[in-house]
């Protein structure tokens, strides 16, 4: 059993975005592993495990438009079944 099943996936397009600052808040506010926060100040890769994948939609489109969004749940994939 995985601690955390959700990989969250999806893009933030925006307006002097920060990679390290949106880094750091998903960090300090979302429990979680194996993030990527990656980009420049208009464009934005996120990749995060998970339990709550909702929380990181919502804070993501806080920040600009959220597009290309993936939440795969690893727990059936690990058991064979689709995500």
């Amino acid at each position: 059993m995985l601690e955390f099943k959700f990989d969250t996936q999806l893009l933030i397009e925006g307006h002097d975005l920060d990679e390290d600052a949106i880094n750091d808040y998903i960090t300090e506010n979302f429990k979680g592993d194996c993030l990527l926060a990656v980009g420049d100040d208009e464009l934005i890769k996120i990749h995060f495990h998970t339990n709550e994948p909702w929380k990181v939609l919502e804070y993501a489109a806080s920040l600009g438009e959220i597009y290309d969004i993936v939440v795969e749940n690893m727990e059936r994939q690990a058991n064979g079944l689709k995500g």
